[in-house]
């Protein structure tokens, strides 16, 4: 059996796609037989600019050969990006040109749709099978974005491509429940998986007890992630933190597009308690998840986020510190359904942030039952069963 598997970012760049990629490589890794192989096709860490990771062009790992194709630098802009991603599908199209009949299956894993879209035209050419891991509605998100803006016009552009990737895949998983509807009414001839996102190894057996902090009296509201548009921190952080006051300071670890918007915000309103910090790997990150005293994830408040489950949620919830989060749809029920010492505000909303603050208890407990139900471990190794029954 041969495996083409395409993933945008892959370790040990920072991102939920190379996790959970990473994760899926090594349980199929242990899956296959004798003479199998995978040929894994990703970038060089490229997710932040600000944060940088040694990694090799080519690379063998008993039966797993991964490329890895540099791109251009970028911050993470819309423009960035999509230059980004016509270097990515140009040097997967290089590397696969004369290997038409050589892959059983191909698989990709795609937030962007544009991962997808290459997987189906190598799958097409070679009359493998395809097998989709979708992260995200990108013609959903950019419908929300490009909204009264001129951009709007490519949007059909991009249907079509979802429409023609969809009806190639031979099975096809949603990252959250909350798609299903979505993609049933481009393609209802297909059952849908929901395999999620987890919780990783690292973050299960850490301790995330607080120890003091020397004479530190104010509460830290912890945020890690991406700074983009879709997260919307300039539009909730500067204003929440004039209005706590000194007793509380927000910590942001990241980066992304949206940075300059964010801090252009918080010299507007002149607050001096929102601290951002570069990107760090998970081994540092835990350190700060320790001196937290709540965790923070925000959606801005476009219709299509109203479908998502953000991995995020997984990570928070594992470290059992109090979660406050701005979020709507789908993340909201089911961080009521599933997550004990939570609050959920509506996003953008600073007033309203403030509200469930103030009902969360500050203290550390870990969840083991939805540890239990979420650890990435289990959900992979059970995504993996589902390919590997594709081409068995």
């Amino acid at each position: 059996m041969r495996i083409l598997f395409l993933s945008f970012y892959f370790e040990p760049d920072l991102s939920a796609g190379s996790f959970r990629a990473t994760e899926l490589i090594k349980s199929l890794s242990k899956r296959l037989s004798n003479g199998d192989t995978i040929h894994v096709i990703t970038t060089m860490p490229n997710r932040y600019h600000t944060y940088s990771a040694a990694a090799a062009a080519h690379e063998t790992r008993g039966n797993i050969k991964i490329e890895r194709i540099a791109l251009p630098a970028h911050r993470s802009g819309m423009m960035d990006q999509a230059v980004a991603f016509v270097y990515f599908a140009a040097g997967v199209i290089r590397r696969t040109r004369f290997m038409a009949d050589y892959y059983d299956m191909v698989f990709a894993t795609s937030s962007r749709l544009m991962t997808a879209m290459v997987g189906a035209l190598v799958a097409r050419s070679g009359h493998a099978k395809l097998y989709l891991d979708l992260r995200d509605i990108f013609p959903d998100t950019l419908s929300d974005l490009f909204a009264g803006k001129v951009q709007r016009f490519i949007l059909p552009l991009f249907r079509f491509i979802e429409r023609r990737t969809l009806r190639t895949a031979e099975r096809i998983n949603l990252v959250s429940s909350g798609f299903v509807d979505y993609f049933k009414k481009i393609r209802s001839d297909i059952q849908y998986r929901t395999f999620t996102n987890g919780i990783d190894e690292i973050f299960l057996d850490a301790d995330y007890f607080q120890k003091k902090d020397g004479d530190r009296k104010a509460r830290i509201i912890l945020y890690a992630g991406n700074i983009g548009d879709g997260q919307g921190l300039d539009r909730i952080v500067p204003e929440a933190a004039a209005k706590l006051g000194p007793e509380w300071e927000f910590w942001i670890v990241g980066d992304g597009g949206a940075r300059k918007a964010l801090e252009h915000q918080i010299e507007k309103l002149a607050v001096n308690n929102v601290v951002i910090i570069n990107p760090v790997n998970q081994d540092q990150l835990i350190a700060y998840y320790r001196r937290a005293d709540v965790l923070f994830l925000h959606l801005n408040d476009y219709p299509a986020f109203k479908k998502v489950l953000p991995s995020k949620i997984f990570e928070y919830a594992a470290t059992g510190k109090p979660l406050l989060a701005g979020v709507s749809g789908h993340s909201r029920q089911f961080i009521e359904d599933h997550i004990p010492n939570s609050a959920v505000f509506h996003p953008c909303d600073p007033n309203d942030m403030i509200r469930g603050l103030a009902g969360l208890e500050l203290k550390t407990e870990k969840p083991l039952d939805f540890i239990d139900q979420f650890r990435r471990s289990t959900i992979t190794r059970r995504m993996v069963a589902d390919m590997l029954d594709l081409v068995k």
